[in-house]
């Protein structure tokens, strides 16, 4: 293909798509003569086919001006996560702060990556779309690639014309067959052997029936498969690239491909759709991108993006690649993220054990919070992984700001105060109610007033039978110190149906020489509101994740307290005419227990003081002052929690010390299965029955053996 001249010219098509897609309105206000200098901090691996011609930089200057574009181009296949958050970060604020471009000289695009009808729904397109405004991003406009597709069957019908693309009738396996046989030969080349001993030519593959056949011939069936004349499957649109190159996306990837499926967007007009590398760097150019910003898993796509848009003569945007998001305890792959759906693991999308951005939403983190985690991040091209402890820390401090204070009891113990009306009468009127501020810290978030009654409510992790030295809790006999009132709480008796404590008796000591006590608890009123608090941990036992993740799901990512309870104070701001699940709900501080934001699933009415009042608790505090004495059984299920965490680190120790050779053998999904193995590889030819494996489960195989050698490499590094 060096040898064919690519300039070709953009058709009258194209260039009126160019037209519609930015008019001169859009890059204000940057005058025409102006251009914005910036920094290399975006530089990345060059390719000559990246070079512009001075003619095409010439017409990208006159028609940014000064502006720098930038896009987000999201699939609409799920919801957002947190890994799209550093994305939209990254393109709407960090990249320009980099390359050192003025604020007014900033534009960014939304764009709907959507070329897969049968994935995308518009409940997803709806999502994205008030994830993306939830977090503050402006973009300068909406797209979708799909508003381009007549510009691209037109560019695809140009390459066709110049010999560069052509429609093929291969199937699968055949193309798997192919790639596979081009990719053994590269090989052969780049150890210096020669590739027609090492893995002689094919005709039937390479270079098949069909990348030969005339422009005519592919004209006529291409024109075929957009009028609908043939079945899914059967024919596709493949571009003539460089079968002789290191890269394997540069095997004549496919283009186009036949699907009989209407598009939540452009409808019911197209049933052939363009695939993902023939459509974003077209889209691209037409929207006059100067960065795409991508992660580091698309560094091996610069090869074909460049290719097709200089065998277009299209303008050639710069590409960046970073290292993608990957935290503790967290999967972020879509297709495992819709598995966990799918297969009810959490209660939805905007679970607030999902890492989406709805469900960080739901679970009370605000975008201040995920924006200044994602800020903090910053970009780089270095693989890591982020502690998940990062997140909770930026949490705090500013649900520490910014969170009013109430009391609560998550599991609540019954205290009747004895000599409660002795000491009310000695407070006199008003006496036993207290105002508190919203804030320590920030007057201006107000205050409101407690009242202490005859009947209070603890919190059972502040209350032991059984007295120690090092706790500083209520016990039979002790006293402690009691929030806002200040006095003394003396524990005199403990009620108790069978094992369950039911009612501790207590007395107010308000003397002035009473002894001092180590320790305040709180408490709530009689007429506090019941409600359920949802206490969230890691969703996964294990930091990171394996190809077994679903065995490595926690029983215990969700912890519900059915009838805890919390001071009425809040009465007024949970009400369910406040709830939404597109913005953050309220947030609160319950004192001495950790923050918590009223769940969508709130039904309470504050007038009536009736329905389901829901919480969830977004992190911890940073300290927690004293745990709960656990029963037997609580133990028990703690320490077999502990064991299968264990088991399971212990279990990934033992694979990863595998050899690749023997991976099949005795790796436990494995073992077992397999009788006969490639010499080389170690990669399974036949079933235990001595059934010969296809070349797709061959290739399958040898997939997740490449995995195993990353992942083995990856354990070996971090744990020099």
């Amino acid at each position: 293909h060096h040898k064919i001249d690519l300039w070709l010219r953009v058709t009258l098509n194209t260039q009126k798509a160019q037209a519609k897609t930015m008019t001169a309105e859009d890059n204000k206000p940057a005058a025409a003569a102006e251009t914005t200098v910036t920094s290399n901090a975006l530089a990345a691996r060059e390719l000559e086919w990246a070079v512009n011609p001075p003619s095409l930089l010439e017409e990208h200057r006159k028609t940014n001006g000064s502006i720098i574009r930038t896009r987000f181009p999201p699939e609409p296949n799920g919801y957002l996560h947190i890994g799209h958050a550093k994305s939209m970060n990254f393109n709407f604020s960090l990249a320009f702060e980099k390359l050192g471009v003025a604020p007014e000289n900033r534009r960014t695009i939304f764009r709907y990556d959507d070329t897969n009808p049968e994935a995308e729904t518009e409940e997803y397109i709806d999502s994205l779309r008030r994830d993306l405004e939830w977090l503050g991003w402006t973009p300068e406009r909406t797209t979708y690639s799909s508003d381009n597709f007549q510009a691209l069957y037109d560019l695809a019908v140009q390459l066709i014309k110049k010999g560069l693309a052509y429609v093929c009738d291969m199937t699968k396996d055949e193309m798997v067959a192919q790639r596979d046989l081009a990719k053994r030969r590269s090989n052969a080349r780049h150890v210096g052997k020669d590739p027609d001993v090492e893995a002689p030519l094919d005709p039937a593959l390479l270079p098949g029936r069909n990348r030969d056949t005339s422009v005519e011939r592919n004209l006529r069936l291409f024109k075929n498969m957009r009028m609908g004349m043939y079945d899914e499957g059967t024919y596709t649109l493949r571009l003539k690239m460089d079968f002789e190159s290191a890269n394997p996306n540069m095997y004549d990837l496919v283009a186009y491909r036949i699907k009989y499926a209407p598009h939540p967007h452009a409808g019911k007009g197209w049933c052939i759709y363009p695939a993902y590398d023939w459509t974003h760097g077209i889209c691209d150019s037409l929207e006059r991108i100067d960065y795409s910003c991508c992660t580091l898993e698309f560094e091996t796509r610069r090869e074909p993006y460049y290719w097709i848009l200089w065998a277009l003569d299209m303008y050639r945007p710069n590409v960046y690649e970073m290292s993608r998001l990957n935290i503790e305890y967290t999967v972020l792959s879509k297709r495992r993220l819709i598995k966990l759906v799918d297969k009810n693991h959490v209660r939805g999308w905007d679970d607030p054990r999902m890492p989406t951005i709805s469900g960080l939403r739901r679970r009370g983190y605000t975008k201040d919070i995920l924006n200044n985690f994602c800020n903090d991040l910053g970009a780089t091209r270095a693989e890591n992984l982020i502690e998940i402890e990062k997140l909770y820390h930026t949490a705090r401090l500013n649900l520490g700001a910014t969170s009013r204070r109430a009391m609560a009891a998550l599991d609540p113990i019954k205290v009747t105060i004895t000599n409660f009306e002795e000491e009310k009468a000695k407070a006199g009127d008003g006496g036993m109610t207290f105002e508190v501020q919203n804030s320590p810290t920030d007057e201006s978030l107000g205050s409101h007033t407690v009242t202490l009654t005859s009947t209070i409510y603890i919190d059972s992790s502040d209350f032991r039978l059984v007295d120690s030295s090092v706790y500083y809790g209520l016990a039979p006999n002790k006293a402690v110190g009691i929030k806002y009132h200040g006095g003394n709480l003396f524990c005199d008796e403990v009620v108790k149906e069978g094992d369950k404590i039911v009612e501790l008796k207590c007395h107010l000591d308000n003397s002035e020489g009473r002894k001092k006590p180590k320790s305040f608890i709180t408490w709530v009123p009689s007429d506090a509101i019941p409600c359920e608090v949802r206490v969230y941990g890691h969703i996964f036992t294990v930091k990171e994740p394996t190809d077994r993740w679903e065995e490595e799901i926690s029983p215990d990512s969700e912890l519900i307290h059915a009838k805890a309870l919390v001071d009425p104070s809040v009465r007024e701001v949970v009400d369910k005419k406040y709830v939404n699940k597109w913005h953050s709900n309220c947030a609160l501080q319950f004192e001495r227990i950790g923050y918590f934001v009223v769940d969508t699933d709130t039904k309470f009415d504050s007038e009536s003081n009736t329905g389901d009042l829901v919480f969830n608790r977004t992190v911890s505090l940073k300290e927690e002052v004293f745990k709960k004495e656990l029963t037997a059984e609580e133990i028990a299920a703690m320490n077999q929690r502990k064991a299968k965490a264990k088991k399971a680190n212990a279990e990934k120790e033992e694979r990863m010390k595998i050899d690749p050779m023997d991976f099949f053998k005795l790796a436990a999904e494995f073992k077992g299965k397999y009788s006969q193995y490639n010499e080389k590889t170690g990669v399974p030819t036949h079933l235990a029955d001595g059934t010969e494996l296809t070349k797709s489960a061959i290739k399958k195989l040898a997939k997740e053996l490449d995995k195993h050698r990353k992942q083995q490499a990856k354990y070996k590094a971090a744990n020099k």
